[in-house]
């Protein structure tokens, strides 16, 4: 890894209007590079419509664009323009209805598509299987970039360990984390300082503000954590972007303003003889309230 700088652009969106919504994307990507200097620049989930449409599930498919495609041009061409790696999070047509994706495309500072990483743990609402439109993806993304090893997760994938751990052991020194979080502010910076933490990563989590189509309100807090979970940035509850420097080294220390070395590494330190009956699937020793199936 190298030194370098990240930003995240957090905003409202348009509910629903796309084109509006990449207009204003483009114009806080000149002003975040402009500011920042920024290496790479991570937008909110589902940038380009808000989370939760309030249409069909066949009207929505219409609605939307292959990656690439013309929901991504615009987005690329600034990408190459200004230099910069950008993660551009967007509902993405599938290759047949009823398929829609929770996307984020990883532009490079060529402005082409590096990668797409597509949602892997749908929230509740939004899995096709409980009534809503998403369908999953089945796909871990850790892009090489010229700074960092990039992984890239969305919003609820946050809360699953085994996800970013899989990540940092494919070399990820970098884990993004667009979103448009629907609980509470403490669960969105437990999560991330822990994935933080768990893989002595960086993580750039960038949550939404303001209201979506489904009448869901978004409180923000993006945030830029180290690898042993200090923020570097915290961003309140209105449009702002956060950015910081990450150091190429950041392990020297156990903790911040002492001398006391780090002498541990989470990802080497386990005991991975008591961990064979990981991955099965099970289900929580609580029930909820209700069960919505992932699949059907």
């Amino acid at each position: 890894m190298k030194e370098c700088t990240v930003a995240g652009i957090q905003m409202a969106v348009q509910p629903m209007d796309i084109q509006a919504n990449i207009d204003k994307c483009c114009e806080r990507l000149r002003q975040a590079v402009a500011e920042t200097g920024a290496d790479l620049v991570v937008f909110p989930e589902t940038v380009t419509t808000g989370f939760t449409p309030d249409v069909a599930v066949e009207t929505f498919y219409h609605m939307l664009g292959p990656i690439p495609g013309p929901h991504t041009e615009r987005i690329q061409a600034l990408a190459k323009e200004l230099g910069v790696y950008v993660v551009w999070p967007l509902y993405e047509q599938g290759p047949e209805f009823p398929v829609i994706y929770n996307a984020a495309a990883v532009i490079d500072r060529q402005g082409e598509v590096a990668a797409v990483y597509r949602k892997t743990h749908l929230f509740p609402t939004e899995r096709l299987a409980g009534g809503g439109w998403a369908t999953p993806g089945d796909q871990v993304v850790v892009v090489e970039t010229d700074f960092a090893k990039v992984g890239v997760l969305i919003c609820y994938d946050g809360d699953f360990p085994e996800l970013a751990r899989v990540m940092a052991l494919q070399g990820a020194e970098v884990i993004v984390r667009p979103a448009a979080f629907l609980r509470s502010a403490n669960i969105w910076e437990l999560t991330t300082m822990a994935r933080a933490y768990d893989n002595h990563v960086y993580m750039v989590a960038v949550n939404t503000v303001g209201r979506d189509a489904g009448d869901n309100y978004y409180f923000g807090n993006s945030m830029i954590v180290d690898p042993i979970a200090w923020k570097l940035a915290q961003a309140r509850g209105t449009e702002e972007t956060v950015f910081a420097k990450l150091s190429a080294d950041p392990l020297r220390h156990i903790t911040r303003g002492t001398s006391a070395p780090m002498i541990f590494d989470h990802v080497e330190d386990r005991n991975v003889s008591v961990y064979g009956g990981l991955l099965k699937e099970g289900k929580g020793p609580f029930e909820p309230a209700r069960r919505i199936p992932y699949r059907k």
